[in-house]
């Protein structure tokens, strides 16, 4: 049988697994799920016979490179900053690989002497990114094959819990790593072009710099602008687009009542508090605020905040138990966005039985036969309970087909690479349609940049 090595196995990993285990006859294939956590390894296999789970450290050779070294070919679902330690083992013993997660500059480094192997290193190929790459490439290369030219691109997705779920005020709850939607933002000004117009939002203004977007059936969001728009500019070719802005999406209201936090400090990872451990929600809020021998904490937040006693801004911080003198942060030297990841878990971690949606949302601008026109394609997807999430669906299903995919030499093209070329996006794509992972497209009048009508540059 074919060995895949699936090194890693969180919350992410369920559909995953589920996926490439219902294919593991047909497709003549065996799992190896390593972890540091073997309990959390036996539990992915669910006592599968093609299933075996082991204790696997990543930081130690001499638990890793035999398992990567037996293996036909090898997934990791680790935490990104830590797939180079796999790949370098990968690149040694000529195993192709999948991950999930952006191309880091230490993977990117390694293209060249993955090419001259011959083998494939496909990145990217989750949900954001993965999917959003190969809907919007599928949908741009439509337009340049019939001769069109592109004007504007614009690309959203959120990760967000489904209306039957939604039960609290910041319509927000955790369905993918807290750590990410804590610091998020953070590292880097957000760099995007709107109208041949370069623009920069810096961390302190990104959440109230904010778009409005509606998607037919399921209402309003908003978006705020992710860090590497640009980025992509080059590997889209779209060097001579007008419009390129890629965003997260929220619920209307999220990124106004997140300032918030910003705005007082607590979403800072760069230092750590003294005594943390024993500090209560309320020591931690106050510590961000003036010293006042007579003003209550929540007269000194609504102070600096400049928040109103009948505002929906009070009642969202109210909600998270915020002023609890008596709840513990219960962490040794924790930066604050450590702390307010704590928090937010209490209230925003999924129950069993709450379901969580993945929205996406891309617009095209195109010119052809003198003529512009506009592209809207739209994709929800809502998971199952607190296990079999959208988020979990959407991020296991792309990768567990593209490794099958690359196994069967379907996907043979070698490098450091992501989900950009049709030999790769149309299989993928066609597949995840089964499982109601698929696009609405629909033909629009073109606007242009200006959604509210404004005069001006």
């Amino acid at each position: 049988m074919r060995e895949i090595l699936i090194v890693g196995a969180g919350k992410s990993t369920s559909v995953l697994i589920n996926y490439l285990l219902d294919q593991s006859e047909k497709e003549n294939l065996s799992l190896r799920i390593g972890d540091l956590d073997l309990s959390a390894a036996q539990k992915a296999c669910k006592g599968h016979p093609n299933c075996e789970a082991f204790e696997l450290d990543v930081f130690k050779a001499e638990s890793r490179e035999p398992a990567i070294q037996r293996a036909d070919i090898v997934i990791s679902m680790l935490p990104a900053r830590f797939h180079i330690e796999v790949a370098r083992d990968c690149l040694k013993f000529g195993k192709n690989m999948v991950t999930a997660s952006y191309i880091s500059e230490e993977m990117k480094a390694l293209d060249e002497a993955v090419k001259q192997k011959g083998l494939v290193f496909m990145n990217e190929i989750g949900v954001d990114p993965g999917i959003d790459h190969m809907s919007a490439m599928k949908v741009i290369d439509k337009i340049r094959d019939r001769g069109g030219k592109m004007l504007l691109f614009e690309s959203f997705t959120g990760g967000l819990v489904a209306p039957e779920s939604d039960n609290n005020l910041w319509n927000y709850k955790f369905t993918w790593n807290p750590r990410n939607v804590v610091v998020a933002g953070q590292g880097g000004v957000a760099e995007f072009i709107q109208e041949g117009k370069y623009k920069y939002i810096p961390y302190h203004r990104l959440f109230r710099r904010t778009e409005f977007l509606e998607i037919e059936g399921h209402g309003k969001f908003e978006v705020y602008a992710n860090r590497n728009s640009l980025k992509y500019q080059s590997i889209y070719g779209l060097d001579d687009v007008l419009t390129l802005y890629r965003g997260t999406m929220r619920k209307v209201g999220f990124s106004r009542a997140w300032n918030m936090f910003v705005q007082l400090g607590m979403t800072d990872d760069s230092f750590v508090m003294k005594n943390s451990e024993d500090m209560s929600y309320r020591d931690f809020v106050n510590s961000f605020l003036p010293y006042s021998p007579k003003d209550s904490v929540e007269l000194k937040v609504r102070h600096n905040l400049k928040i109103d006693q009948d505002d929906i801004m009070w009642d969202k911080l109210i909600e998270l138990d915020l002023f609890n003198p008596e709840k513990k942060i219960g962490i040794k030297e924790t930066t604050p966005a450590q702390a307010l990841q704590k928090i937010l878990m209490d209230k925003w971690t999924l129950s069993q039985d709450d379901k969580d949606m993945i929205v996406m949302y891309h617009k095209f601008g195109y010119e052809i036969n003198g003529e512009k026109k506009q592209i809207d394609s739209t994709m929800v997807a809502i998971g199952e309970n607190m296990t079999e999430t959208a988020m979990a669906k959407t991020v296991g299903l792309p990768v567990a087909m593209a490794a099958i995919m690359i196994l069967n030499g379907e996907i043979e093209t070698p490098g450091v690479q992501l989900p950009i070329r049709k030999e790769v996006y149309n299989p993928i794509l066609e597949k995840l349609e089964a499982f109601d992972i698929k696009f609405q497209e629909k033909e629009t009048e073109y606007l242009g940049y200006n959604p509210f009508g404004e005069v001006g540059n």
